[in-house]
């Protein structure tokens, strides 16, 4: 799983933009939503929506904005019809980059996506037109200090997992997409602190970019991405190296 290991970096970057835009709880709600609306909204029978709501809770949304959000979901109360949506494009040097949206106006996303590649050096693709070079993963992260690196290894391996990777005082345990829930399970019974889990994409190989400039604009798009209203997570092919990083502002 060397692909996921070298893509941590781009996690890293996602996850600073994340503490700094304001539009994290909406994001959150949205996809509390749509869980909800999907599997129903009583967490212990919906293992999307009870992840969806420990995630809430971890970056302290209110409580009565996640009882909104199932209600909306269940249609208690009216609310917003969202729709999920995955597009894919290209960035500077030919980077593959996937965004998973929840949107209430997929016309809508699909202009302002449109844009916001265009706008960064980069053409929006038509479906499939990248997805072919990644692998859809199931990824449980879990608190190094409230977890064993040996215990959490062999008790990943022992229920399915694929690997497990120790980055930045994190653990990323990677399991196929359909033995995603299993192993969760297998990992919370074990008293282990689960921090997420969802399926992502990994990258089958990684693209490195050498000079400056491309770096700069494929990590401008990335952001970009990111901070789009209705973008729920991006996920990219390209490799930069640590050099190049401390070169780069965003």
């Amino acid at each position: 799983m060397s692909g996921h290991n070298k893509w941590s970096k781009v996690k890293h970057i996602k996850g600073a933009a994340d503490a700094k835009r304001s539009k994290l709880f909406s994001k959150l709600a949205k996809e509390i939503t749509v869980a909800a609306r999907d599997g129903g909204g009583d967490p212990d029978l919906n293992a999307r929506l009870r992840q969806a709501v420990t995630n809430a809770k971890k970056q302290s949304l209110p409580g009565d904005t996640i009882e909104r959000a199932i209600k909306k979901g269940t249609g208690e109360i009216e609310g917003v019809s969202y729709e999920e949506a995955c597009y894919e494009g290209f960035g500077a040097g030919g980077i593959a980059l996937i965004v998973e949206v929840i949107t209430d106006n997929k016309n809508r996303s699909f202009a302002d996506l449109r844009t916001l590649f265009s706008k960064n050096n980069g053409n929006l693709g038509g479906p499939n037109s990248v997805s072919h070079m990644f692998d859809r993963k199931g990824e449980i992260k879990l608190s190094e200090e409230s977890s064993d690196e040996e215990e959490v290894m062999l008790l990943a391996i022992e229920a399915g997992a694929e690997d497990v990777v120790n980055d930045d005082e994190l653990y990323y345990v990677i399991t196929a997409n359909d033995k995603l829930s299993m192993v969760a399970n297998a990992i919370s019974a074990s008293g282990a602190q689960i921090e997420s889990q969802k399926l992502i994409y990994v990258p089958k190989t990684t693209e490195s970019v050498r000079d400056l400039s491309t770096a700069r604009q494929v990590l401008r798009l990335f952001a970009a991405l990111d901070d789009y209203d209705d973008t729920q997570n991006v996920y990219g092919n390209f490799d930069i190296t640590e050099h190049l990083m401390e070169k780069i502002e965003i």
